[in-house]
C-alpha cells in the first residue's frame, strides 16, 4: 500500500480555513433564514428550485439531486414546506410512480419575502470581504474543484439563486 499523500503545513492550514469558512456561512445563513422567514437555509433553497422551474414544479428525485439531499431528507422538508402551504406534492403525468413538489403561490411570496435579506447576508458574509479579482478566484477554484467531484459548475450556476 502506498504511503499516505499527507497535506503539507500550508495545505492543513488551507483546510481548516476552508472548512470554518463554509461552515460559519452556511450557520449565518441558516440563522438569518429562520430569523425572517421561520425556516432553515436548506428549504430556501428547495423553494429556489422550484421557483426556478417554468411551471414551478420539479420531481421529487431531481430535486433531491439538485440540492444535494438524501430522498428521506428531502421528504421530511417537502412535508414541512406543505405543513406551511408553500409546497404541494402531485403525481408525476409522465411517471405514475414518480411525485412532483410544486411552489405554491404562499411559498412564492414567502420567497419573494425572505429573498432580500438572503442575498444581503450572501453579500455580507461571502462577497464584501473579498476584492473583485478575489471574487473571482473563489469562483475558478470552485469550478474546478466540482469538475473534480464529477459535478458540472454551469448547470449548478443555473440552478441556484
Amino acid at each position: 500500500m502506498d504511503e499516505p499523500r499527507w497535506l503539507k503545513d500550508e495545505e492543513k492550514s488551507t483546510w481548516r480555513l476552508y472548512i470554518s469558512a463554509t461552515r460559519l456561512v452556511e450557520e449565518a445563513l441558516d440563522r438569518q433564514m429562520r430569523e425572517d422567514a421561520g425556516i432553515p437555509h436548506s428549504y430556501y433553497e428547495i423553494l429556489v428550485h422550484l421557483s426556478s422551474e417554468e411551471d414551478h414544479s420539479l420531481r421529487m428525485s431531481e430535486l433531491a439531486v439538485r440540492t444535494l439531499s438524501s430522498k428521506s431528507r428531502l421528504s421530511h422538508a417537502v412535508s414541512k414546506l406543505e405543513a406551511l402551504g408553500w409546497v404541494h406534492r402531485a403525481a408525476c403525468p409522465s411517471d405514475k410512480r414518480g411525485q412532483l413538489a410544486v411552489l405554491t403561490d404562499e411559498g412564492m411570496a414567502a420567497l419573494v419575502e425572505a429573498a432580500p435579506g438572503h442575498v444581503e447576508e450572501v453579500r455580507q458574509r461571502l462577497f464584501d470581504p473579498l476584492t473583485v479579482e478575489e471574487q473571482a478566484v473563489l469562483g475558478r477554484a470552485c469550478r474546478k474543484i466540482l469538475m473534480a467531484l464529477g459535478e458540472d459548475p454551469d448547470r449548478i450556476a443555473a440552478d441556484i439563486d
